[in-house]
C-alpha cells in the first residue's frame, strides 16, 4: 500500500522528497497526504461532486491503511495496538463519510488524524531514528 502511495506522490511530482525521506518524514508525509484528501473531499462533497468526493476518500482510505499497515507491532506495543484500531475506525468512519454524505465523520476524522500528527511531528530530531524501517 504505501508503494501505491509512493505512485500518487510521483503523479504530484514530489518523488523527489519521498525517495530520499527518512521513515520518520514519510509517515509525517502519509499525515499530510490524508488531511489533504480529506480536505479535498469535503469541498467535494459541499459542492455535489460525488465523483471526486468518492475519488478523494478513496485515496484518504489507503493512505490511512498505509498507516496502518507501517505499524511495527514487535517495536510499538501496546501503542501500536491502540493506533491499528484507530487507523481502523478512521477507515471506517471515511467510508460512512462517503456512503452517506457526512461532514461530520470527514471532521471528526481530520481532527484524530491532526491530533496523532500533532503527536508525531513534536517528536525530537534525535528520537526520530532513521534506521527504523517502515514496513
Amino acid at each position: 500500500m504505501i508503494n501505491k502511495n509512493i505512485e500518487q506522490y510521483r503523479q504530484q511530482g514530489i518523488l523527489s522528497e519521498v525517495a530520499v525521506a527518512s521513515p520518520y518524514r514519510l509517515i509525517q508525509m502519509l499525515y499530510e497526504g490524508a488531511l489533504e484528501r480529506i480536505a479535498v473531499a469535503r469541498g467535494a462533497m459541499q459542492a455535489g461532486n460525488i465523483a471526486k468526493k468518492g475519488e478523494q476518500i478513496g485515496k484518504a482510505i489507503d493512505i490511512v491503511e498505509s498507516l496502518r499497515a507501517a505499524l511495527d507491532h514487535d517495536i510499538g506495543g501496546e501503542l501500536s495496538g491502540q493506533l491499528d484500531a484507530l487507523y481502523e475506525y478512521m477507515a471506517f468512519r471515511l467510508l460512512q463519510a462517503n456512503l452517506h454524505n457526512e461532514i461530520e465523520a470527514l471532521d471528526e476524522v481530520t481532527r484524530l488524524l491532526r491530533e496523532i500528527k500533532a503527536g508525531w511531528d513534536a517528536i525530537p530530531p534525535e528520537e526520530q531514528n532513521p534506521q527504523l524501517p517502515v514496513r
